[in-house]
């Protein structure tokens, strides 16, 4: 049975931009802003307990959670009905064997979860998050007017966006936001890195990473040819085109504060202060982020060949909880060097690039 790691406190919208509005944004935003920061002490609980039972007791998700374990591709969509975390998952609208449902936002979260399990089958040679045929559960419809979407530990959940913050309808429709999420499951069965200062940047960046990969998978991109963005076109146009830019951070919307160089480094405190964002957890991320596209450009063709291989045997077989950003570094160079002295060299440049070796 597969032991799991501690399950990580994460969800796509960085809570030092929900903080930002609700202190300073107008009536509408602040509210919504508010209603988004408001359940995430409730599912930071839920996702400590969800790891602390794994570690203690050798759990798997299966019974952790009570979901399937499959042999292959199991997905299943749930509607949540706007009724909050404790209808979690909700009423099934939609199984792996099943038509589309009535419902847009249950088929964009199945067939999104389906498509980051076959990039993570097809090229890396993974059976879902866990490795073990783990059942992709997504619920949609959380909460009213919610502007956020995570994973909890055990599955998908996926609010419908406020219009104010989030464009509604929009978390479901971004790939890369569902790659990106997915994504902090296989972390939690693997590095299970911490989630605070720059292990939880490590987190938040490979989620990134693979989030974009899953993305430039689906339509088929090579590295010169993506767009490198987070969530393009989930904000409202007011806000800003993106949640991040790996090619460069800082830019993805007006107030962006991701570092892309060490110098920049922004050492903040894991105070509980939503603002300091577990320790800058996703504004730090922006270093080993643009480290990935720096080597995953100067390798070329497809960022999943080569680039994406490395970091993942990195993330599988050589991360700890408590790595740092140049430990990861010289991790990602060592496995690099198995491949080839180019990659090698590739990958030690892009670090030495970002000031971090």
């Amino acid at each position: 049975m597969s032991h799991v790691k501690p399950a990580p406190c994460c969800s796509i919208a960085p809570p030092d931009i929900l903080a930002r509005l609700a202190a300073e944004g107008t009536p509408e935003q602040r509210a919504a802003a508010i209603r988004a920061l408001g359940p995430s002490s409730a599912f930071r609980a839920q996702r400590a307990l969800i790891g602390r039972l794994g570690r203690e007791l050798n759990l798997g998700a299966a019974q952790l959670g009570g979901l399937a374990l499959a042999t292959g591709r199991k997905l299943t969509a749930y509607d949540n009905q706007r009724q909050g975390r404790y209808f979690l998952p909700g009423v099934k609208v939609r199984g792996t064997d099943d038509p589309p449902a009535a419902d847009e936002a249950a088929n964009q979260a199945f067939d999104g979860s389906g498509t980051t399990y076959d990039f993570y089958r097809t090229v890396l040679g993974r059976n879902s998050v866990d490795d073990a045929g783990m059942e992709l559960v997504s619920s949609v419809h959380y909460g009213v007017g919610y502007d956020n979407a995570f994973w909890n530990g055990v599955q998908m959940v996926y609010g419908d966006g406020s219009g104010t913050i989030f464009r509604t309808g929009a978390l479901t429709k971004a790939i890369d936001v569902i790659g990106h999420e997915l994504t902090h499951g296989v972390t939690q069965y693997t590095a299970g890195l911490v989630y605070s200062k720059q292990p939880g940047a490590l987190n938040e960046s490979f989620s990134d990473v693979f989030g974009s990969l899953v993305k430039q998978y689906s339509l088929n991109q090579t590295a010169d040819e993506a767009d490198w963005l987070i969530g393009e076109g989930t904000l409202v146009p007011e806000l800003g085109g993106a949640l991040r830019s790996m090619s460069n951070p800082g830019t993805a919307y007006p107030g962006d504060s991701q570092p892309a160089h060490m110098k920049d480094y922004k050492d903040l405190p894991d105070d509980n202060d939503p603002k300091n964002d577990s320790g800058g957890v996703h504004i730090n991320s922006g270093i080993p982020n643009r480290a990935f596209y720096l080597a995953a450009l100067a390798l070329g063709g497809h960022a999943w060949d080569v680039a994406g291989k490395i970091w993942y045997k990195a993330l599988t077989q050589h991360l700890k909880p408590d790595t740092q950003f140049a430990e990861a570094a010289q991790m990602t160079v060592d496995v690099a060097q198995d491949i080839s002295a180019k990659a090698r060299k590739a990958v030690k440049a892009a670090w030495k690039e970002v000031g971090v070796l």
